[in-house]
């Protein structure tokens, strides 16, 4: 660059960087205000050159993690829940998944995000799961307080008086992550990813019955056919009724006779 650029450069520093603090900003303020034109990285070349400290971004700590509610580590007792958007298709998909066993529990296809949908796609998956009575309220059960957590983030929908009042009616205690801080809902984000990324033709579908026949379908495979890494590699339709633990024991005992037999064999074959 040019001397003059570079003085133009320590000055529009000295007078704008306690408040635009970066070198991103000092550079486009710059060209802003007409003094100089240069690109971020040689702004911050001259301020390391001539050794001047640029106050960068100001520090902002997340607020601590909400305590979650004390409840016991089994099937049905953990949801989370949230929303991803078809764009093609102009819908809005809500899905529900087990946190313990992976298990997708329902999913409702809508163009509207209300405490209405919430309430129907709890509805549903609450009666789905056998955990409605008659009267359409939860089971007695032997459980002392919620008979399960559905934890979500912060949308309006989730937060609205209305899912509140729900959600208490059905003896549901809601838990909240932090705002701005999506993996504190990584099992529904890592979810969603999966569905995209392994069914992609999803996206791409423009009518929304058959994205809705296609969610259906899949939810299905999801549940029945896909092996889940972090449930030791069983669908989550053998964890959530109670065939995975059998199945990973199985698994290492056959992993063993398996050895036992190379050794045999070998042994044998080295004779």
């Amino acid at each position: 660059i040019l001397p003059w650029e570079e003085r133009a450069i320590l000055e529009l520093i000295e007078q704008w960087g306690p408040v635009d603090r970066s070198h991103r900003k000092l550079a486009h303020r710059g060209s802003y205000s007409g003094v100089v034109f240069v690109s971020p990285s040689t702004l911050l070349r001259v301020a390391l050159k001539h050794r001047v400290q640029l106050l960068g971004e100001r520090f902002r700590p997340r607020p601590p993690k909400p305590a979650f509610p004390e409840i016991s580590w089994e099937k049905n007792r953990i949801w989370i829940w949230d929303a991803t958007h078809f764009t093609r298709c102009k819908r809005v998909a809500y899905a529900i998944v087990d946190v313990v066993t992976r298990y997708w529990v329902g999913y409702l296809l809508t163009s509207e995000q209300t405490h209405t949908q919430v309430q129907l796609l709890f509805a549903r998956a609450l009666e789905d799961q056998g955990l409605l009575g008659e009267d359409g309220l939860p089971l007695d059960g032997d459980h002392d307080g919620p008979i399960l957590v559905a934890w979500s983030d912060n949308g309006s929908e989730m937060t609205a008086i209305d899912t509140r009042q729900f959600m208490a009616l059905m003896a549901i205690a809601q838990h909240h992550g932090r705002p701005g801080t999506p993996t504190d809902q990584a099992h529904v984000e890592s979810f969603f990813s999966h569905l995209k990324g392994d069914w992609p033709t999803l996206t791409s579908i423009t009518d929304p019955a058959a994205l809705d026949t296609e969610l259906a379908r899949i939810r299905g495979q999801y549940n029945t056919v896909r092996l889940h890494a972090s449930i030791g590699y069983v669908t989550p339709d053998d964890e959530h009724h109670g065939r995975g633990p059998a199945i990973r024991r199985a698994r290492i005992a056959g992993l063993k006779r398996a050895h036992a037999q190379r050794i045999k064999e070998n042994r044998r074959r080295s004779k």
